[in-house]
Parts: C-alpha cells; sequence; structure tokens
C-alpha cells in the first residue's frame, strides 16, 4: 500500500478575458485580496484577434486576454474552491446574465498545467461541485506539450513564453522550500 502525504504547492494562474479595463483593475483587487501578491503578467492580447471572437458579445466587445501569477504557492487540492471563488466573481460584475469577464484559474507544477472549468466533456475530471479540471499542457523534452485538447491560446508561443517563465519562478520557489526542509 501506497504512503499518504500532502500535495506539493503549486504555482497558481488565473487567465482574464475582459473587454473593459476599468473592470479588470477592479476584479484584479479582489484577486489579490483573496490569493495574494501577483508576481508575472503576461502582455495583453487581442483574443478575439488571434484566436476566437467567442467571448466578444456577452463582454460588449473586443475580448483582451492577460495571464496573471501569483507568489504565493497554493494546495492544488484547492481548485475547486478556486474555480467557484471565481465563478462568483465573474458573476458580480455580470450584467444581465452576460459575464463581462472571464476568469479561468490553473496550476503549474514542474511537469504540468492544469486548468479549472465547469464544462465537462470525456477527458476533464471531476473535482468537485461541477468543477472539473483538465491536463492542458504537459513539459517533456524541454518545452511545453499540447493535446489534442489544449485551447488555442495556449498552444501558442506567447503565451507559452509566459507560462515558461511562471514556471521558472515555480521551480526556483520549490527549490527554496526543499532547501528549507
Amino acid at each position: 500500500m501506497g504512503a499518504l502525504f500532502e500535495f506539493e504547492k503549486e504555482k497558481l494562474i488565473i487567465g482574464v478575458i475582459y473587454h473593459d479595463r476599468s473592470l479588470l483593475d477592479k476584479a484584479m483587487e479582489i484577486l489579490v485580496s483573496e490569493f495574494g501578491e501577483i508576481d508575472g503578467c503576461s502582455e495583453e492580447f487581442s483574443f478575439s484577434g488571434e484566436f476566437s471572437a467567442y467571448y466578444d458579445e456577452e463582454l460588449g466587445g473586443e475580448g483582451l486576454r492577460r495571464i496573471y501569477s501569483f507568489k504565493s504557492l497554493v494546495d492544488p487540492d484547492r481548485q475547486a474552491d478556486i474555480k467557484t471563488r471565481t465563478n462568483e466573481i465573474e458573476a458580480e460584475f455580470s450584467v444581465d446574465g452576460k459575464r463581462k469577464i472571464n476568469l479561468d484559474p490553473g496550476f503549474i507544477n514542474h511537469g504540468r498545467l492544469l486548468l479549472a472549468t465547469t464544462k465537462e466533456t470525456g477527458f476533464r475530471i471531476p473535482l468537485k461541485n461541477g468543477i472539473y479540471t483538465e491536463l492542458t499542457l504537459y513539459w517533456a523534452r524541454g518545452g511545453w506539450q499540447r493535446l489534442p485538447w489544449t485551447y488555442r491560446d495556449y498552444q501558442s508561443e506567447r503565451v507559452q513564453r509566459f507560462i515558461t517563465e511562471v514556471r521558472k519562478n515555480y521551480l526556483a520557489e520549490r527549490r527554496k522550500n526543499i532547501i528549507k526542509q
């Protein structure tokens, strides 16, 4: 029988799609108060122009994208709770049932990126309370490897460059924690 142990903490990221930058600022204030200091932010880019206009009508205009990483490492068993909280924040900013901001939390460790979702499909793993997780990318052969269902933006060089930096920060923090023990 295998021994039970606590999960190693991982790097929390939150991908944000928005149209209104002032709304982004308000949402980020809440996220920082909930999850702590931000230690990384991707460049802003047009999600609509580069990947899909899927969110434009709901957001009220061109969907812009940023991904943030948080300094404090988080226990990965919190993924469902964090997704539930980001859904609540989305609801706070919704107008007439339409989201004005989309918040997608994920976890990065040395070998993978997981994203949380409420959408069920065959390759997603149920966590709890209607929240699922999926392996979006995995690290092998010195880089991120995609899967058939990996979102197009996470396949892009731009996003992979950013999450590679997040992974490097995670590995440095992980080394510090191992040395302390």
